[in-house]
């Protein structure tokens, strides 16, 4: 895998819409604005945001040749150090056609997002290139008064401060509050945190696991599998398979029949261990670790695959950063979550 240049201040990094067209509605333009900022203040880059990424929600629908376009003029101007999406959505996958591989893997540069950016993850992974699942311009970087200093702290150690390894500590507090976006009042208004005491669950395994990282949002993957993009057979071995849960917030049954095709493809038994995020809200919190231990551990006959369990990544807050296609540990003993290499140079 093809690791990016780490970022530094001073740097550009572009905004792209890859999927909602959201930020560009006039009704939400103070969140991009919020977030464009703090990039620049908080974290001393030059921004600048691609040319379609706030034409709003009709045409970027209407237009994923021109959200493609986006993405690969970003990744060919050379000023540009990192990618960063405006936020999720529901059919990234459009963009596949449009796609060319050979920019991606000859122009390394970060890539940022989560949800529906799950599928432009797959695409980074194909090319070769390590990619991040961590934050977004809408939701984390413009998050109400503050940026949660749990989100800001593994951003700047996965992608400015990059170390030989690195522990991902468990979040002591949450938040899934929703103060409506559309009233820029509430920007003013903290979200309500509750404290976690529960940090990472064990659901089962023991010892030490190592492998790569490979995985995201577990709503996205059916519109994956199939396609040019899905990793097959050996590109599974011993991954650590990463998986959260959308604001949809799946049944239960969902997730048992999507981890029941993973496993009717082989990938459950390749993989050497999973992480599983906090739902957001805690929706279906019991339900969904019992849905992973009758499949992994009953179905699939790996009762001793290591889970860990309400890992603080995607669809909750706050969340840290984790990079595609690097080696990783789970610590059983520890409850413990620690990338083994740096994911940028």
């Amino acid at each position: 895998m093809i690791k990016p240049q780490r970022l530094k201040k001073g740097d550009t990094v572009a905004i792209v819409s890859l999927s909602s067209g959201l930020g560009g509605e006039p009704a939400f333009q103070h969140r991009y604005e919020i977030g464009r900022a703090r990039l620049e203040t908080e974290f001393g880059l030059r921004v600048i945001t691609m040319p379609n990424a706030l034409k709003g929600i009709d045409y970027i629908y209407n237009n994923p040749a021109a959200r493609a376009a986006d993405l690969m003029d970003a990744f060919r101007d050379e000023s540009i150090k990192a990618i960063i999406c405006m936020i999720g959505g529901d059919d990234t996958i459009r963009l596949l056609p449009h796609i060319d591989f050979d920019i991606i893997r000859q122009n390394p540069k970060i890539f940022l997002g989560y949800s529906d950016s799950t599928a432009n993850h797959f695409m980074m992974h194909k090319a070769g290139l390590v990619s991040f699942y961590g934050p977004c311009i809408l939701c984390e970087f413009a998050e109400n008064v503050a940026m949660h200093e749990y989100t800001k702290e593994y951003l700047q150690k996965v992608l400015f401060d990059p170390t030989p390894e690195l522990l991902i500590a468990p979040s002591p507090v949450w938040t899934s509050e929703l103060l409506p976006w559309e009233n820029a009042e509430n920007n003013k208004i903290a979200r309500t945190m509750t404290p976690d005491a529960k940090g990472f669950e064990l659901l089962q395994g023991a010892g030490i696991s190592r492998g790569r990282l490979l995985g995201g949002c577990l709503d996205v993957l059916p519109m994956i599998i199939g396609t040019s993009i899905w990793p097959v057979g050996e590109e599974w071995d011993n991954a650590i398979l990463f998986l959260e849960t959308s604001e949809d917030k799946p049944s239960p049954d969902n997730v048992k029949w999507i981890l029941r095709g993973l496993a009717a493809q082989g990938i459950i038994d390749r993989i050497s261990g999973v992480l599983f995020g906090k739902p957001q809200g805690e929706a279906y919190y019991e339900e969904y670790k019992q849905v992973l231990l009758r499949v992994v551990g009953t179905e699939c006959n790996r009762p001793n695959l290591p889970i860990l369990y309400n890992v603080n990544f995607g669809h909750n807050s706050p969340i840290c950063t984790i990079p595609y296609g690097i080696m990783a540990e789970i610590d059983c003993n520890a409850r413990s979550f620690k990338l083994l290499e740096t994911a940028t140079i």
